[in-house]
């Protein structure tokens, strides 16, 4: 596997000279454009990591799928359907205009920047300080990482200028989707997307969705098998933005990708997959790691489709 992995980066690399990093988040643009790293984690527990598969980077949008389990975790199926809907917007992730008339859940889905931060009210604690603890000690079972903590710097510079997602919880507020403090929950999403995870953190908790919510190393059930089928479905539908279309023909694996140059990819057949390169296409994508997707999908027969 290792070998095939070198390969893939070898190969794949040079995809990254067809974008950019992020600027929008002035901190995101620190990151370097050559930085490339390939990670599985198979069911038997074995590692394989290849490149810049350890540099930790910011979780971004690659959080809402754990935004979705704990919401799901913390009220149940029913709560998070009344909320938010399932169905892919076919707009970018922070879009306003998701429908010519009054903005209901049915409109968005837990994989935009307005669903998501709609479903940070839904998770436990009595305090939004709280609820991101139980968020970020949920992060760190899945990857069996106690370590994983926050880029303060991202979360500051994400803080001081992500005025569209504050618009966006207001939007919220405004339809009567939240009842809560804006300013506070959408704090709570800033400080999400802010959590900082390596290649492998990413593999492994893809493999706990790919094991339908077990760690099969241990065989601990850590969330129902019903939560597990959602959020996959979920990253099937909209994971890759407004280019899951393309991804899910190209290389067909439930997988969810953020502006910090991540991508999280379940293989059900009993494979975490992560990746790290941070130059984007114009959808928000890691340019390098959705070429080594293809490449992965193609040599390895992964697309359950």
């Amino acid at each position: 596997m290792k070998e095939l992995l070198s390969e893939i980066l070898h190969v794949s690399a040079p995809a990254a000279e067809m974008g950019e990093v992020a600027t929008y988040i002035p901190e995101l643009s620190r990151a370097r454009r050559e930085d490339f790293g390939i990670c599985t984690v198979s069911e038997s527990g074995e590692v394989c990591g290849v490149g810049d598969y350890k540099k930790p980077f910011t979780m971004q949008s690659i959080v809402k799928p754990i935004i979705l389990l704990a919401a799901l975790m913390d009220k149940g199926m029913e709560t998070v359907r009344a909320l938010v809907g399932v169905e892919a917007t076919g707009k970018p992730f922070d879009s306003f205009n998701y429908s010519d008339l009054a903005l209901t859940g049915d409109h968005i889905n837990p994989m935009v920047n307005t669903g998501a931060i709609a479903l940070c009210t839904l998770i436990r604690g009595e305090s939004y300080e709280k609820k991101f603890l139980r968020l970020i000690k949920l992060v760190r079972a899945l990857a069996k990482n106690p370590d994983i903590g926050i880029d303060e710097r991202v979360y500051l510079s994400e803080r001081q200028t992500g005025n569209k997602n504050r618009a966006l919880a207001y939007l919220l507020k405004a339809y009567g989707l939240i009842n809560c403090d804006a300013e506070e929950v959408v704090d709570l999403y800033f400080r999400a997307c802010s959590i900082r995870v390596s290649c492998e953190d990413l593999a492994r908790i893809a493999l706990v969705f790919a094991s339908h919510g077990c760690d099969p190393e241990t065989g601990e059930r850590l969330f129902p098998a019903e939560y597990a089928k959602y959020v996959n479905a979920m990253l099937t539908i909209c994971g890759m933005y407004d280019g899951s279309g393309e991804f899910a023909l190209n290389v067909g694996v439930p997988a969810k990708s953020g502006v910090g140059g991540g991508i999280m990819a379940i293989v059900p057949s009993g494979m975490g997959i992560g990746i790290y390169s941070p130059s984007l296409n114009k959808k928000g994508n890691s340019c390098a790691g959705i070429k080594a997707m293809e490449e992965l999908s193609k040599r390895l027969g992964l697309s359950i489709f």
